[in-house]
């Protein structure tokens, strides 16, 4: 007997996860397709998007649908990052690079504002329209993959909030789109509104007649499924980026970082996205020739160097795209696991920092993503914090929260609000008393280093 199942596809930075979840919020299939990530230089962080936001969407999906477990497909549903966009053909293939968060093809505007806020979509679709005027249209990795699964190059209205002043919050802006060079907004996405069904799968692709539902931000996925619901929770995510966000019953604004709705009503969050996440640390193990940092050996803690994490620039809290990386404090006595050490404690100052930029009184950390696999990053986050840290059970969260709203879109579910029950930790990881001394040191020189570039 086939188990009923909805299915979750996160587009990712460096992958694209696919994870099949029963109404339990149990996972029966997962799935990872490699992605193609363009970062050949500082200012750019491009997807190959042909690749990763529709060849690789497919993929993820025919894997998990062809697993040893029999399944019966009822939904399918994508998250991505934003903001993201690239120009399309008439068929919906990618002719552009996939541009990304922080490309600098979208460099302008303040550099504080949250996606929202920002315009950087605007400023990617200027640089699109001007190097492909021909294009059929220009899409962000929603609206791609939405088209390779259904037929229909279609966001949700949540995803399209992050485009203002594009999306009036009824529909396309002319006047916006005209002033970024595009006199015709239909080649702008499809918009839906809500979490109803967009389309179904076609005859003859992977889980064909299953309902196909609008997709969402990946974030938001994350925050559905991970627990961190309560005052004084923190919700980390791993990823290739590190996304910070303590949660708070009042709606506060503070310098630096930024503020956002939680998905629990009456609660808000408060932090956002800094770069000291994977694509450091997997820059910083690549350069050691370790493919198992955690397998480095013994850390003597009293030596461990200062990172500052900046290979390309950072966003919350300092906001400068132009920061770069150094390593501060090396003596002949250090070896790859301090320097690995010095690498997961870095990303753990710039999480730190960011709380301490917020002003919430903090009582844990719920982690999830990719980076929650690892031992020693989530253990230097327990240590450089002072905090508890709950590692979530599925860390393919944006995964596993967007299979809830597979669950909405097949009329399964009345809506996202029961999405915390499939919310569950996996561990704890406490913070070690000695090394929590000892980072303490380290923390405020890496303070001083960060303020001293400002």
């Amino acid at each position: 007997m086939s188990t009923e199942v909805t299915v979750g596809i996160d587009i990712g930075t460096t992958s694209v996860k696919a994870l099949a979840a029963d109404a339990d919020g149990r996972p029966v299939a997962t799935a990872r397709a490699e992605g193609s990530l363009r970062s050949r230089r500082a200012g750019e962080l491009g997807h190959d998007a042909d690749r990763v936001w529709r060849a690789a969407v497919l993929e993820a999906l025919e894997q998990v649908v062809s697993g040893p477990e029999e399944i019966d497909v009822r939904a399918v549903n994508v998250a991505a990052m934003v903001p993201s966009l690239c120009a399309v053909d008439a068929d919906g293939h990618p002719i552009s690079d996939g541009i990304l968060y922080g490309d600098d093809r979208g460099r302008g505007g303040d550099a504080g504002a949250n996606p929202s806020e920002s315009g950087e979509l605007s400023r990617f679709l200027a640089w699109l329209v001007r190097e492909y005027p021909d294009a059929a249209g220009y899409w962000p990795a929603q609206a791609v993959a939405n088209h390779a699964l259904s037929g229909l190059g279609t966001i949700d209205t949540v995803v399209a909030m992050t485009t203002l002043p594009l999306f009036d919050f009824t529909g396309w802006d002319q006047a916006a789109a005209a002033e970024a060079g595009l006199d015709d907004t239909s080649k702008l996405p499809g918009l839906a509104s809500g979490s109803a069904a967009i389309g179904t799968v076609p005859d003859g692709q992977a889980a064909a007649g299953a309902v196909v539902g609008p997709g969402t931000i990946d974030a938001f996925g994350e925050q559905l499924v991970s627990g961190a619901d309560d005052d004084g929770d923190v919700l980390v995510i791993l990823g290739s980026t590190a996304i910070v966000w303590a949660v708070t019953p009042e709606w506060v604004e503070r310098d630096a970082v930024w503020t956002v709705p939680h998905t629990t009503p009456g609660k808000t969050l408060l932090g956002g996205p800094s770069n000291a996440g994977g694509l450091f640390l997997d820059w910083v193990r690549r350069l050691l020739g370790e493919a198992n940092p955690d397998a480095l050996g013994d850390v003597d803690l009293t030596a461990v160097p200062v990172w500052q994490p900046y290979l390309r620039g950072e966003r919350v809290p300092l906001h400068d795209p132009n920061r770069r990386a150094s390593l501060h404090d090396l003596h002949i006595g250090m070896g790859p696991a301090e320097i690995w050490r010095a690498a997961t404690e870095a990303s753990g100052f710039a999480i730190r920092h960011i709380l301490d930029l917020t002003g919430v009184p903090t009582r844990r950390l719920v982690v999830t993503g990719g980076g929650a696999h690892s031992r020693s990053w989530t253990q230097a986050l327990a240590d450089v914090t002072g905090l508890p840290v709950d590692v979530v059970a599925v860390p393919q969260g944006a995964a596993l929260g967007t299979a809830y709203l597979g669950r909405v879109a097949a009329g399964l579910e009345p809506d996202a609000s029961g999405a915390g029950r499939w919310a569950r930790t996996g561990h704890r990881v406490e913070p070690d008393e000695r090394a929590a001394e000892l980072g303490q040191k380290r923390y405020e020189r890496y303070r001083e280093l960060s303020e001293g570039n400002a």
